[in-house]
């Protein structure tokens, strides 16, 4: 699916640095994530179905949270595939989904050993492609 950069809040990057969060993704994961997610939003009625299918098909890696006060967490693993200008990059990362109440159903957290935007070169507007990986 390929999804559109965009800004938010900058809310997750308090959560990503907290110890606990970072200990759990890296467990899960294998790498340490930079400590910030990049968002996305699906470029395209076609690519919202298909982050839907995931969500309904693939059970994810649950991320309990370490305390009351937080929320449970799933993540997808994806390759990240660099703009159409650099096909050969590609990133190893992670679909966080938040489960939580209101969560936007468009809104794809995504999390990386690396900043994202710097490896890739890209801003908000700008579109990636994610593979979902078992």
């Amino acid at each position: 699916m390929t999804g559109i950069v965009f800004s938010d809040l900058g809310q997750a990057s308090a959560f990503m640095a907290l110890d606990w969060v970072q200990e759990a993704l890296r467990n899960s994961l294998g790498f340490s994530p930079f400590p910030a997610t990049l968002n996305l939003r699906p470029r395209a009625k076609e690519d919202a179905q298909v982050w839907e299918k995931i969500q309904e098909e693939l059970q994810g890696v649950e991320i309990p949270p370490s305390s009351a006060g937080f929320c449970r967490a799933r993540l997808y693993r994806i390759e990240i595939h660099g703009p159409a200008d650099r096909p050969g990059d590609t990133i190893k990362g992670a679909v966080l989904l938040p489960d939580v109440s209101g969560y936007p159903k468009d809104k794809i957290e995504i999390v990386a050993p690396v900043r994202i935007k710097d490896a890739f070169r890209v801003q908000d507007g700008d579109s990636l492609t994610l593979e979902f990986v078992h």
